[in-house]
């Protein structure tokens, strides 16, 4: 009866043993497949096996293995030659999923609070619908000189900081600019600031534009998929804010806007 208990804890032990292995085997197969998808990015949406290899520290032999899997479930597609991979259609449904369980208020809030506290003024979010910039949060200035136009405020992207730090960042280049301000009947023919411009410094600033004694600053924040979502705005009266201020706050503001993106998902 001794002889028989200690053979089955035998048996059970090497069982256990084994399942553990094969667990952790599955578990590094994971972890692979995942590199390689964290291997594109919205720049290198397109990659070719060689330069998969410089990105991720796989054998030739396992990298096409799992990208045959990955492949077989929809999470690659692959076409040319020589083969390039890209990122497939059950990416895309992951990240629908993932995005539309989302409150992009709230993912905001934690940053707008902290904008407010260093710069004293008025943080409002908005996003892009069409032509128009839409409010969807806003923290009003705790000062009795302050500016806000409050939650579900709509302008057109072609006026006032806000509108123009998203229209500068629409598509890849001034021509993409143009072509969809056409399609939304925005007038771009003289802006107040040049867009390129506003892009290569990564926000936009408005002066006595909108609301006389006013000073806007905005800047772009963008979806998983690299593509301008909205922009992260501070208000308040020209009288607190000179030239100096207004760079500080730009600068803070491309900061926040750019951790807001990454919490969408946007990988640099």
């Amino acid at each position: 009866m001794l002889s028989y208990d200690v053979h089955s804890a035998d048996l059970f032990e090497r069982k256990g043993v084994a399942e553990i292995e094969k667990l952790g085997d599955s578990v590094r197969a994971v972890d692979r497949a995942l590199e390689i998808l964290q291997a594109f990015t919205a720049t290198d949406c397109e990659l070719t096996v060689g330069q998969l290899l410089k990105r991720v520290d796989l054998s030739r032999p396992t990298l096409y293995r799992l990208l045959y899997t990955l492949e077989q479930r929809g999470f690659v597609v692959s076409e040319g030659d020589p083969q390039k991979f890209r990122l497939g259609p059950a990416v895309g449904q992951l990240a629908h999923a993932w995005s539309s369980s989302q409150d992009l208020a709230a993912l905001a809030a934690p940053l707008m609070q902290k904008l407010r506290e260093e710069t004293g003024e008025t943080v409002a979010l908005f996003v892009l619908e069409g032509g128009d910039r839409l409010c969807i949060a806003e923290l009003p200035s705790t000062q009795p000189l302050s500016f806000k136009r409050g939650i579900g405020y709509r302008e057109k992207i072609s006026v006032g900081a806000s509108g123009r730090a998203i229209l500068a960042n629409i598509g890849e280049t001034a021509e993409d600019r143009l072509d969809y301000a056409r399609t939304q009947g925005l007038d771009v023919s003289r802006p107040v600031e040049d867009l390129d411009m506003v892009k290569r410094r990564g926000y936009a600033i408005s002066k006595d534009e909108l609301i006389q004694g006013a000073v806007a600053i905005a800047a772009p924040f963008f979806n998983h998929s690299g593509r301008v979502a909205g922009s992260l705005g501070v208000f308040g009266p020209s009288a607190r804010l000179p030239e100096q201020r207004i760079r500080e706050i730009g600068e803070m503001l491309v900061r926040e806007a750019a951790e807001l993106s990454r919490t969408l998902g946007l990988r640099s």
